[in-house]
């Protein structure tokens, strides 16, 4: 009897690590219905898409969508649309749920799915407009501020897989990833997405000159230095904080005021980091999510389906 209960103890904790990341991450309903159906449907990527192979690792994807958060802040008509019509300082666990569930049903759910969010996204994008504090308009919809937010967020993302998986990318492999989800992008309205790593740090390079941090980006830094409901989860959320800036570029941190130094960014955050994301790769491995969207692409319709 004792050693039955001790070989069910890793899983047990493995149970209880994921359902804390899910709640953390998802919040407490993962809609399955959005990636468990219809049967044979790839989605917008499919199984063997570089997309889903980087955003399955649940390290990298936090720690680069930190970094995402951090950059994009920095551009201040992206942070003025956010300042004034997000409630990311009252609400920062429910800003982190609607952001993680778009990337999550776009990356994994169904078309139908994925096409919907995507609509309801470019719904809402009209209504978000105004003045930012340095006079300029501003308007979520433009295509340019599109571009903007989605080049940071996959630069950031491919950084944070490539810092924390085993398994690196090849470049070829990350062009892929660039080029393939670029059809988020597109979709909701941006235009001249890079889809290349020369094309990406070609971009960024000519958009440093309009990158600057306003207030509000600093409280963006605050926030996901401060996030987290207990003691753990805030300790979790600082390593993978501390990490994200150690993966930002030079000037983004001191942009931000960052003056944490080298030695201790490479010697102390990311192994830290590199720690904590084994742990997470080994609990999140049977994700729900994730099981439920392979069995769906890999089953076979129905003839009703058909």
């Amino acid at each position: 009897m004792t050693a039955v209960r001790v070989s069910t103890l890793p899983e047990a904790l493995r149970g209880r690590l994921l359902a804390q990341i899910n709640a953390t991450v998802h919040g407490p309903d993962l809609h399955l219905e959005r990636y468990d159906r219809p049967a044979g449907d790839p989605g917008l990527f499919g199984p063997d898409s570089v997309v889903w192979r980087v955003h399955a690792h649940p390290a990298g994807m936090l720690v680069g969508g930190f970094a995402a958060l951090l950059l994009q802040s920095l551009h201040p008509l992206a942070m003025a649309g956010v300042d004034h019509h997000s409630d990311f300082r009252a609400d920062p666990t429910g800003r982190l749920h609607r952001t993680a569930r778009f990337v999550t049903t776009t990356t994994l759910g169904s078309t139908e799915s994925a096409r919907q969010a995507i609509a309801a996204v470019r719904r809402i994008h009209p209504h978000i407009r105004g003045t930012a504090p340095d006079g300029r308009p501003y308007r979520a919809d433009d295509p340019a501020l599109l571009t903007w937010v989605h080049t940071a967020e996959v630069a950031c993302f491919l950084t944070g897989y490539q810092t924390f998986a085993a398994d690196r990318l090849t470049p070829a492999e990350c062009d892929a990833y660039l080029a393939e989800y670029a059809v988020v992008a597109e979709l909701l309205g941006a235009t001249g997405v890079p889809v290349s790593q020369a094309g990406v740090r070609a971009y960024l390079t000519g958009m440093r000159p309009q990158l600057h941090a306003v207030p509000a980006a600093f409280d963006v830094l605050r926030l996901l230095r401060n996030f987290g409901r207990s003691p753990r989860e805030r300790l979790a959320v600082r390593l993978l904080t501390n990490a994200a800036l150690a993966v930002l570029p030079p000037w983004a941190r001191a942009e931000l005021g960052v003056r944490r130094p080298a030695a201790v960014r490479s010697g102390w955050d990311l192994p830290l980091a590199r720690a904590l994301g084994r742990v997470m790769v080994w609990a999140c491995g049977p994700s729900p999510i994730r099981a439920a969207a392979v069995r769906r692409a890999a089953a076979t319709p129905s003839p009703e389906a058909a």
